[in-house]
């Protein structure tokens, strides 16, 4: 398990790379912003895959991430 702070870190940085720094900047000041459950939130994120696909892109992730 890592450390709260490099958790930090790392979600910052795959924020940025995913939506570059100026809209990773306004991604988490709307979650500051506005009330926010992120349980709710991740619930309804993949409500049409299924869990076939869910498993396709998370080895597909994994593979990507790995191979990095």
């Amino acid at each position: 398990m890592i450390t709260d702070t490099e958790l930090k870190i790392q979600g910052g940085e795959i924020l940025i790379q995913a939506l570059g720094e100026l809209n990773a900047e306004r991604f988490i000041t709307l979650l500051l912003r506005e009330p926010f459950d992120y349980t709710k939130w991740q619930r309804n994120l993949w409500a049409d895959k299924s869990i076939e696909e869910l498993s396709q892109m998370a080895m597909q992730n994994r593979l990507t991430n790995d191979s990095s």
